[in-house]
């Protein structure tokens, strides 16, 4: 059985003896496929040491320079991209279209990291004082680190370590440990683009290594994408050690039907919104706020389309939703279907006896919708990362835009209208980070950034995109005079003015 190293300046690190290994299975047939190296404090150490040795000189490369070796690094991926959506789909059960489009959606980084020259210019200013001349530059920070979820083991680690590394810092990557084998081959393609060894690694583990990359002292910055209660003891911590932290959480994604609107065109919008990628995504819509009287109306075209879903491995030809990633997060999501009823939501699709033929033992649920569903419920109120949609029926366009701002989360939002003053009225009320108009998935592009409000993100800046640029880098500012020899000054001991 394949077991799965560390890569650490530029080469693969075997396990050390009597280092834990942990199981990577196929979510689909519910086998081991593969084993991983767990790592802790000695391989976080290893790593960190390579990364800092790597740094100097790394930092020293001309922006130009770097722009090229990114550059052969997105024509790599590219030809490769086929190779890293078939290992994604093998260890995380999305299917094969998603995958190709979650490593598309990378790629996109990579190529706004290919501008960095342009990206790293400064400002000056010219005579702010008599001979006096100022001017900004932004430097790399050192060693930063990124701690990545299952859900986009290729998308969510290129979101960080092509800027990051663009900017003139090194990178230690520690991925999720239920799907890291897309993180190795892209540590090696980057390595066949000219990257020097010890600018990008990569340690696979747990709660160890993330605990030895917070607490390492020549960690800088660390970038982590995850739930919430993890991601604020991950700013938390790493904040008190010192370091620059952003610490992307949780979310509550809600998509707000008016009355105006295309009821089939929202439909189709939700389905893919929810039950894409078995709602394992931070952008997944799981709430549907319906403006009455549309929800009726709406629940009818759902039900039809959620019971039609082609459901089955990742790879198999024509299916629409793959399996969860394991059979422990497999249970978590049908214990949350209980909750539901229990609270008493109204379960109107019931996703939990499907059985996959050929693959029973397989990580699979089916699509599950629920109405009735009141803002005390903990199906509303809490993360649940599944093929789980819940109806939330409101009276006006007021009444949705409170609903959906006093959630504790602030990651995406949606309105689906016809009205533009209703849309722009929405846009500017709403009290979230990212908003879609007749968009169900409003994930801004590479050269923007992404970033939640409230408890979907703990930090100052959003990840990549020009915030990224800003995040991965310090501002620095000069101020330089030139005078002549004949007109030295004597010793001045307030402050200049300009005059």
């Amino acid at each position: 059985m394949d077991l799965i190293n560390h890569f650490i300046a530029g080469a693969k690190v075997p396990s050390r003896e009597g280092e834990i290994v942990g199981d990577v299975f196929n979510p689909a047939t519910g086998r081991i496929a593969r084993k991983v190296c767990m790592g802790g404090a000695a391989e976080v150490d290893a790593a960190v040491r390579a990364a800092a040795a790597a740094s100097p000189a790394w930092a020293a490369t001309p922006p130009p320079a770097r722009a090229r070796i990114m550059l052969e690094f997105r024509g790599i991926i590219e030809r490769h991209a086929e190779n890293l959506a078939q290992i994604i789909t093998s260890e995380h059960g999305k299917v094969l279209s998603d995958a190709r489009g979650e490593v598309t959606r990378g790629l996109e980084v990579v190529e706004f990291a290919c501008g960095i020259p342009q990206l790293l210019k400064g400002e000056f200013s010219a005579d702010v004082g008599r001979g006096i001349d100022s001017w900004s530059i932004r430097q790399p920070l050192g060693v930063c680190a990124g701690i990545t979820p299952f859900n986009f083991p290729a998308m969510v680690p290129m979101w960080m370590f092509p800027v990051a590394i663009a900017c003139g810092n090194t990178f230690v990557l520690k991925p999720s440990e239920r799907d890291p084998s897309a993180s190795v081959r892209i540590a090696e393609l980057f390595k066949q683009a000219g990257l020097p060894d010890g600018v990008f690694n990569v340690v696979h583990g747990d709660q160890r290594a993330v605990e030895a990359i917070l607490a390492h002292p020549h960690v800088a910055a660390v970038s982590f994408v995850g739930s919430t209660p993890i991601a604020e003891r991950i700013y938390a911590t790493a904040a008190a050690n010192g370091k620059r932290v952003q610490a992307l959480g949780g979310a509550k994604n809600h998509l707000l039907v008016m009355p105006d609107a295309d009821l089939d065109q929202a439909a189709d919008a939700l389905v893919g919104a929810a039950y894409g990628s078995a709602g394992e995504r931070c952008m997944a819509i799981s709430v549907a706020v319906a403006v009455e009287p549309v929800a009726d109306a709406l629940i009818e075209r759902l039900s039809s389309r959620i019971r039609k879903l082609a459901i089955g491995a990742g790879t198999a030809p024509g299916v629409e939703m793959g399996p969860l990633v394991t059979r422990q997060h497999l249970e978590r999501v049908r214990g949350y279907i209980d909750v539901g009823i229990e609270e008493g939501a109204k379960l109107v699709v019931d996703g939990r006896d499907l059985k996959v033929k050929g693959n029973e033992d397989g990580f699979f649920i089916g699509g599950c919708l629920f109405d009735r569903v009141e803002p005390a419920m903990r199906i509303y109120r809490e993360e649940i990362f599944g093929p789980v949609l819940s109806i939330v029926r409101v009276s006006d366009l007021e009444a949705g835009t409170k609903l959906i701002s006093e959630h504790e989360f602030g990651n995406g939002t949606s309105i689906f209208t016809r009205d533009g003053a209703a849309a722009r009225e929405f846009t500017n009320r709403v009290q979230i980070g990212m908003v879609g108009i007749n968009v169900p998935i409003p994930v801004p592009m590479a050269f923007h950034s992404f970033g939640g409000w409230k408890r979907s993100l703990f930090g100052d800046t959003a990840i990549h995109g020009p915030e990224g640029v800003r995040f991965y880098t310090r501002l620095k500012t000069v101020t330089a005079r030139w005078p002549e020899q004949k007109h030295r000054e004597r010793a001045q001991f307030d402050i200049p003015i300009t005059k």
